[in-house]
């Protein structure tokens, strides 16, 4: 599959909610929230649209708030009340209507509404990449996850690698450097 193209992608945010975080050992949340904070930040500074989902919101259960913030103002969260986004046609109306076909998707959960949605994807004609460290499910059940997308002729890459393939050259890197100054802590770039 060619290099990611960024003015042909979308960030897809997919059901990063307190319900599913809670599921992971805590030493795991934080640094996968930051690793998606980050992809939205840089999204946002490229241009690249942010298409964002939480599952079944009612009292309580909502995109994490601190991740709801960063996206772009008016931005929709979408109620996905089907586990592939593809499947929900309110959610796949917004996407057809960006005209965009490389899709970069992170979120929760791996083996279930990320797999799903990704092979949906796949299925109906768009590029897809899947951020394995900005993607999580709990025990195997994310590595589970991640063959059968890799299975489906989804690409498995990092956010380091997606990053990368967004910005393309060096001139790109040191202006992105200068304006998305934090990283993850765990991320060396």
């Amino acid at each position: 599959m060619p290099l990611l193209e960024k003015d042909n992608s979308v960030l897809v945010v997919i059901d990063v909610q307190e319900n599913f975080l809670s599921k992971l050992p805590p030493a795991d949340r934080e640094p996968l929230v930051e690793r998606i904070a980050w992809i939205i930040h840089v999204a946002k500074v490229l241009g690249i649209p942010v298409l964002a989902t939480a599952e079944d919101v009612s009292g309580g259960i909502d995109m994490l708030p601190r991740l709801k913030a960063l996206l772009p103002e008016g931005q929709t969260v979408f109620n996905k009340m089907v586990f592939s986004l593809y499947g929900q046609k309110d959610i796949r109306d917004a996407l057809v209507a960006l005209n965009r076909k490389d899709l970069v998707l992170v979120g929760q959960e791996t083996d279930v509404c990320v797999a799903q949605s990704a092979v949906d994807l796949v299925n109906a004609g768009y590029r897809v990449w899947v951020a394995d460290d900005a993607t999580a499910s709990p025990g195997h059940h994310h590595e589970a996850g991640l063959c059968r997308m890799r299975d489906a002729g989804v690409v498995v890459s990092g956010i380091k690698g997606i990053y990368y393939e967004w910005l393309r050259d060096v001139p790109n890197a040191i202006a992105m450097a200068s304006t998305v100054r934090e990283t993850p802590s765990d991320l060396t770039l």
